[in-house]
């Protein structure tokens, strides 16, 4: 099976045209007449992102995955390319209830209505490695339960093992395959596909999700009932909720369609800058609305992350944008160490001016947020910067969101609807509340360490009298002693003026309600 599914790969490559990937080699390119004299039947009329398009969804629902994934990587891959990739949908036969009930009964160990009150026979929904259907709990709550695709594990791993065999073909072979980086693409994509066959890891990341949100004042993240899920099998609250896509039928129920634009731009950049936490699968298939207007989140499978370091590095670099501020975007990437210390900083800056300010000639409401932080990865490239896997994740979310934005209300101005936020975030990063909230993580630290000081003075005198003594580093413990003495000095100061302030409110308004 191994060798026929290989087979098939080799002629749906031929049939597409796509050998030219590989023929473009200029040790190959003497090869390229005689190929296609050979193959003059086939039909390589069409652009080459068309033809890589319908040759992955002829593969089947592993390449499209992969095609989808690829298309996120516009600091590796042409645009063309990128473009006719975002293009793939996953289109998926739904598998037979009769494989639903086995699977069912191997997680639980009871039949199907031992469990659940009622189920439903025919899925809601059916994508490449899942499906969901809806159904009961025993108490009569209304749930969605998603249930992996039988054998998906094995065929997966099939596919990659074929998928970085390709790659390693390409990066060989093509004049453009060390740029492009194929293994490496390939190595990600595994990463977000294993991440999908574990619904338990799913199933917390949408708790998650839903605790960073829970005043649901914007957006309603299902209910996980964790004691019905299973690494294949997660049940959650049933959402009552129409497709974003359907921007029609919400005007008819009276959502407010430009602000439901900008409370999406709203939603991204507090999971991206507040939480450090975000959706990364947010086309419109996974975007719902309530009737309300508040927006549903669904599919958990794709998550992002950043850690502090890559929070404010992202959000020195778009401010530096509203800005027109090149030297501090150039700045940033070099001290965060994104671009190496070395890097030429005024060519740098000369570098990413050109490629931003004929953009700002513009009304800022026909600019293309997600583009311009492409083309400064695109720039970035040139000065041997990394692109970071979570960054090429986040590159594609803010690609959808400015999609699902401008198709809400087309005069969306993400950047003016953005700053306003950025700016409070970033002023909260650097301002008294930051201070406070750091010195209050860090009082547990030092009331641990400052009681073991004068012990660990005591040792090292000791120490001393039978090692020669390096008075150096005597004078920086002693030196560290006296730094974190001052410290809680100025923590003990900043809390107590923090409940003063507090107590002087609270009396206000007692005072106010009397």
């Amino acid at each position: 099976m191994h060798w026929l599914r290989l087979l098939k790969i080799i002629i749906v490559t031929l049939r597409f045209g796509l050998d030219e990937f590989i023929l473009s080699h200029t040790k190959l390119r003497p090869l390229q007449r005689p190929v296609n004299m050979l193959l003059f039947w086939r039909n390589t009329s069409q652009p080459r992102g068309e033809r890589l398009r319908l040759a992955l969804e002829s593969l089947g629902p592993i390449f499209v995955k992969f095609g989808q994934m690829l298309s996120t990587r516009r600091d590796l891959i042409p645009l063309d390319l990128a473009d006719e990739l975002a293009k793939l949908q996953d289109r998926v036969p739904a598998f037979p209830y009769q494989d639903v009930e086995i699977i069912l009964k191997q997680a639980y160990g009871k039949e199907v209505l031992d469990v659940f009150q009622s189920f439903d026979v025919e899925p809601i929904a059916s994508a490449s490695v899942a499906q969901v259907h809806f159904a009961q709990l025993p108490d009569g709550k209304p749930v969605a339960v998603k249930i992996l695709r039988p054998g998906i594990g094995k065929t997966i791993a099939k596919d990659l093992k074929l998928l970085d065999g390709a790659a390693w073909l390409l990066h060989t072979l093509s004049s453009d395959g060390k740029r492009l980086k194929p293994r490496e693409v390939v190595a990600e994509f595994a990463r977000h596909i294993h991440s999908e066959l574990d619904l338990m890891l799913e199933a917390a990341n949408c708790s998650l999700l839903g605790r960073n949100f829970a005043d649901k004042r914007l957006l309603i993240v299902p209910e996980v009932y964790w004691d019905w899920c299973h690494e294949q099998v997660m049940v959650m609250e049933r959402m009552v909720s129409t497709p974003i896509s359907q921007v029609a039928y919400l005007r008819e129920i009276g959502v407010d369609i430009p602000k439901l634009a900008r409370d999406g731009v709203e939603i991204f950049f507090t999971q991206v800058f507040r939480d450090g936490f975000f959706h990364a699968d947010m086309h419109p298939g996974n975007v719902q609305v309530a009737d309300d207007g508040r927006y549903v989140a669904l599919d958990f499978g794709i998550m992002g992350s950043l850690n502090d370091e890559d929070k404010q590095y992202l959000a020195r670099n778009f401010l530096a944008f509203f800005r027109r501020d090149y030297r501090e975007v150039a700045k940033a990437h070099i001290e965060s160490g994104w671009a190496p210390k070395d890097t030429p900083i005024d060519e740098f800056e000369t570098a990413i001016r050109a490629v931003c300010e004929p953009i700002f000639d513009k009304p800022l409401k026909e600019i293309s947020f997600g583009k311009v932080l492409l083309r400064l990865f695109q720039t970035s490239r040139r000065f041997g910067v990394e692109i970071q896997p979570q960054l090429a994740m986040l590159q594609k979310t803010l690609l959808n969101v400015e999609g699902l934005g401008r198709d809400l209300d087309p005069n969306l101005d993400l950047w003016k609807t953005a700053r306003p936020y950025l700016e409070r975030w970033m002023s909260e990063q650097v301002g008294w509340r930051s201070a406070i909230d750091n010195l209050k993580a860090e009082l547990p630290y030092w009331s641990k360490i400052l009681p073991q000081m004068p012990r660990l003075i005591h040792q090292h005198l000791e120490h001393g009298l039978q090692t020669p003594v390096r008075s150096a580093e005597l004078q920086h413990l002693l030196g560290e002693h006296q730094r974190q003495t001052r410290w809680l000095r100025l923590l003990s100061v900043a809390l107590i003026l923090l409940v003063l302030l507090q107590s002087a409110a609270l009396l206000a308004w007692w005072l106010s309600q009397r």
